[in-house]
């Protein structure tokens, strides 16, 4: 038990959801084109978790009817870091992987592409390391 007061600048960011409609889809998306290991799927519940390094990483079902449809299909924000975003890219996109960037220099010095996933989530693709 966490004695004392904590402030927000103590925290780790866990772990991340992203929204999605087709939850099998999705499930095949990371598992066979991104190549994420399934750490637990349970389709009943539309819940899915994925073994990544640092934050932990899930998907969530909503239904493409439901008033929730519009989480899914967003500028996600999240950024996966790799060791080359060109080898990387490459990879990903032999497996399938659709990306609405492909890797640019960026104005503030970066070096990233950008993802899609079958639902439409965008993520960066970067490695962090000025080109």
């Amino acid at each position: 038990m966490y004695q004392g007061e904590m402030t927000m600048d103590q925290a780790t960011i866990g772990y991340v959801n992203i929204f999605v409609t087709d939850f099998d889809r999705a499930v095949k998306f990371y598992r066979d084109q991104v190549g994420l290991e399934v750490l637990n799927e349970d389709a009943a519940f539309g819940y899915a978790s994925f073994a990544t390094r640092g934050a932990g990483f899930a998907i969530a079902a909503v239904s493409p009817d439901s008033d929730q449809a519009d989480l899914a299909g967003r500028h996600t924000g999240i950024g996966w870091i790799v060791d080359d975003v060109d080898k990387a890219y490459e990879s990903l996109r032999e497996n399938g992987v659709t990306f609405a960037q492909p890797p640019t220099k960026q104005p503030w010095g970066g070096y990233m592409a950008m993802m899609q996933d079958p639902d439409g989530n965008v993520f960066y693709l970067d490695s962090l390391r000025q080109h």
